[in-house]
């Protein structure tokens, strides 16, 4: 382990990853830190469609892919969770994680996002019980049951079709009268015959008893209530940024997400950002990808100029 990495990188997901891919072959020092495993939401998406050279992978291989080639130029990679970052004399970066401690001239905060919360009552009682946030990780658990499904985006209507294949039966429950999820998702989701919708309702309620046995829901409209007999509840609402630790260095904007400029960086020299973590509009895998790359190259012309 070097006393001053040249670059450190928060975060082994596709931006992450790609940022090593990119620093390492223009020979820079790299430590890569992740807090969990290696490909971040990849992990949980069932089939990738719409990243180049792939017609159909699982997240999970896409994952392994990624990480196997981000170690291939020489990546350092640990496993640790930061707590904290701080900026001491010519600009060094200290990373603080744990009782371990690592140093850079330049950082590339890519820590993603993490699934948003209903924080309605039964949810944190019911975690890993029925309430799930991972389809693929826990779909085979609910096989030839009956599962809600909460949201109406992309990641909700991807894993409802996965679970159509595994459960009886399907029902999602959406806010809105109509889907926000891609076209052709919601024909697929239309054409499946055990997926069946829940328009204008949100949920208000998880009950059970050692497990989940149903859900609470209400309609927007009418403020009636109903209860949806279901052995599981799986929640994609929405994501919240993970970068509560560097909320101090006053680099965040008022959702928590961080702004950069064209170039990936932030107002503090040496640290830029890459992926889900920064304001931006669409974020992808392969959106991810290429936020990885710009900001490798950026980090590398900071240290360049640095020296």
């Amino acid at each position: 382990m070097k006393e001053i990495y040249d670059l450190i990188i928060i975060g082994a997901g596709p931006a992450g990853m790609t940022s090593s891919i990119y620093a390492s072959r223009a020979n820079m020092s790299v430590l890569m830190l992740e807090k969990k495993y290696p490909g971040g939401q990849m992990l949980s998406t069932a089939d990738i469609e719409n990243y180049t050279g792939y017609e159909e992978i699982s997240g999970p291989d896409l994952s392994e892919k990624m990480f196997e080639h981000s170690k291939k130029f020489g990546t350092e990679f640990a496993f640790g969770e930061i707590s904290s970052v701080e900026i001491e004399e010519n600009n060094i970066k200290v990373l603080n994680a744990g009782d371990k401690q690592y140093k850079a001239k330049s950082v590339i905060i890519a820590t993603g996002t993490e699934a948003k919360l209903l924080g309605i009552p039964g949810e944190q009682e019911f975690a890993s019980r029925g309430v799930s946030y991972c389809a693929v990780c826990d779909g085979a658990f609910f096989r030839n049951k009956e599962v809600v499904v909460i949201g109406g985006g992309d990641s909700a209507i991807e894993e409802a079709i996965y679970l159509s294949n595994i459960v009886n039966k399907v029902t999602i429950v959406h806010r809105r009268d109509e889907l926000r999820a891609q076209k052709i998702l919601q024909e697929r989701a239309f054409q499946k015959s055990n997926i069946e919708f829940v328009w204008d309702s949100i949920p208000v309620e998880i009950k059970g008893e050692r497990t989940v046995n149903s859900i609470i829901v209400k309609n927007v409209k009418t403020e009636e209530t109903k209860e949806i007999v279901t052995n599981g509840v799986f929640i994609y609402i929405g994501m919240n940024p993970q970068t509560e630790i560097f909320k101090d260095l006053g680099i965040l904007d008022n959702f928590g997400y961080i702004p950069t400029d064209e170039h990936l960086a932030t107002k503090l020299p040496g640290v830029f950002v890459a992926g889900d973590a920064r304001q931006k509009e669409i974020r992808q895998i392969v959106t991810a990808a290429n936020d990885g790359a710009i900001a490798a190259q950026s980090a590398y012309k900071y240290c360049e100029l640095s020296i």
